[in-house]
């Protein structure tokens, strides 16, 4: 295939590209990946787990 039918191939799909808008159903696609609605994304859940080593360290000093 010539470059200039390569080009035009590529803009054509470059085009059709452009123009393509799916519709995302966002809601499903969180259900689907597991994130929960209602989880704060700031609090570490397995902060209260573990102790600090420092904390260890003043205690036994």
């Amino acid at each position: 295939m010539g470059r200039g039918r390569q080009k035009a191939k590529h803009t054509k799909i470059a085009r059709e590209l452009k123009s393509y808008s799916p519709s995302v159903n966002y809601s499903a696609l969180e259900r689907e990946l597991g994130h929960p609605e209602t989880e704060d994304q700031y609090v570490d859940k397995w902060a209260d787990q573990y102790a600090d080593e420092d904390e260890d360290e003043l205690e036994r000093a």
